[in-house]
């Protein structure tokens, strides 16, 4: 695992298919660890013993569901949160104690926010790291290898008006650092700067409008 901030550790990468990247990443929280994502590297989870385990998984869309779910729940008791509308996916896997629907903020400080469209249950996440807002974007939003902005628009699969709308309520928020589940370029960490989130957002909108068609 990799220190990114002083309380925030990345696992090490893995690769779902070519030239598509993903990490899980652990924030330590006085309260009690909490693991955005997952990750089926299974040293990673005594790095993340040693760091004080996990007390609270969430997950931002059902493709991040795999049988390490199980592991992580086992061996730490930790707390798995993923939307209704895919908890019955995690369910085949483990179970289930925190299934959320609603936008909220939890006792820890994270900002849980359902944003529909890559997939039904698909959420975000805004944390407050190192004195720093940090938003957790899954796949809703990432940057490709260009370093454009786009949405995780996947025909077929994922709704584009919803997709839409979500990017949309994301704009509204104000993070210092985004964190995507997968990514294309050399990293999910990135930080909007002096260009400012709302534009970033407005880019990906401005790109997924003319595939409305084919969705």
């Amino acid at each position: 695992m990799k220190k990114i901030a002083d309380d925030l550790w990345e696992t090490e990468p893995e690769y779902p298919f070519p030239g598509l990247s993903t990490h899980a990443y652990l924030w330590l929280n006085p309260g009690g660890n909490v693991l955005f994502y997952n990750t089926t590297h299974d040293t990673e989870f005594d790095r993340m013993a040693e760091l004080g385990g996990v007390a609270d998984h969430y997950l931002s869309h059902q493709d991040e569901i795999a049988p390490s779910l199980h592991t992580v729940k086992e061996r730490f008791g930790a707390t798995l949160h993923i939307h209704t509308t895919e908890a019955d996916l995690a369910r085949e896997v483990t179970a289930v104690d925190g299934a959320f629907e609603d936008r909220h903020v939890t006792a820890a400080g994270i900002e849980v926010v359902p944003t529909p469209g890559h997939t039904p249950g698909s959420t975000c996440f805004l944390v407050p790291v190192s004195g720093r807002k940090y938003l957790f974007t899954g796949d809703t939003i990432y940057v490709d290898p260009n370093g454009h902005w786009r949405a995780g628009y996947i025909p077929g699969m994922s709704d584009h008006a919803r997709l839409m709308s979500s990017l949309t309520e994301l704009a509204a928020l104000q993070p210092d650092v985004v964190v995507s589940s997968a990514f294309t370029g050399d990293s999910g960490v990135t930080e909007p700067g002096e260009r400012g989130w709302a534009d970033c957002v407005q880019e990906a909108l401005h790109a997924l409008e003319p595939q409305a068609a084919g969705s």
